[in-house]
């Protein structure tokens, strides 16, 4: 989600940001670890963060100082790990805010947290999960990119809720109204979203397979 500029609550803009700084250094340290490592996975590293790039410039108006969009960190969060997918969801996030006037930089902190934290997490436990119970790929992969990006507009919706609470309802009644206005476009892009992931997968498993087997994601056998 976007959060345009200036339309948090300084109070609000520095909590999120002070929320988002430790996963972001975590995220540098998981990338520099796989840099290291695994040189050979630089342009798949690429790849997921233009994959978000592109997804989310996909705007589409929805609540007042917000906006709906696929995120596309679903993939980098299944192919590298949530914390890495912190550090290219918000550099996204950055380019956005500088470069195409999405968001903003004082509401960085609160979108990242949205977009480029609970997103992968979510996402990425999703595809754990869902390959622990039925041990396919395809529609894990699905599930976790399309519930990830939900995941990123309930959270959206929990920090406007914060921010701007009903004087009828509080806190709970801004949840409901906002979450209830995002889900008429998220929930559509969400599933969108999973379809473009799978998609993506599948190419990747085609002419990716060395990166992929490095990342133990597919095994000898399928490769």
């Amino acid at each position: 989600m976007h959060v345009m500029e200036g339309f948090l609550p300084f109070g609000w803009a520095l909590f999120w940001w002070l929320l988002f700084l430790p996963f972001f250094g975590l995220g540098l340290y998981r990338i520099n670890q796989t840099v290291q490592q695994h040189p050979e996975l630089k342009l798949l590293l690429a790849l997921s963060g233009a994959f978000a790039f592109v997804l989310s410039a996909l705007k589409i108006p929805s609540v007042t100082g917000s906006s709906s969009h696929p995120t596309g960190t679903g993939l980098g969060a299944i192919l590298f790990g949530p914390s890495t997918m912190t550090v290219l969801g918000s550099l996204v996030l950055l380019f956005q805010a500088l470069l195409l006037a999405h968001g903003g930089l004082t509401t960085l902190g609160a979108n990242a947290v949205s977009m480029a934290v609970v997103g992968p997490f979510v996402a990425f436990g999703v595809y754990r999960l869902v390959m622990a119970i039925c041990d396919r790929q395809s529609l894990s992969i699905f599930l976790a990119a399309a519930i990830g990006n939900l995941a990123t507009y309930l959270v959206t919706s929990l920090q406007l809720a914060l921010a701007f609470p009903l004087e009828t309802g509080g806190i709970v009644g801004a949840f409901l109204k906002f979450a209830s206005i995002f889900a008429l476009t998220q929930i559509p892009l969400a599933i969108i979203e999973g379809l473009l992931t799978v998609m993506v997968w599948n190419g990747l498993t085609a002419y990716s397979q060395t990166e992929l087997k490095v990342l133990n994601l597919i095994d000898s056998k399928t490769a």
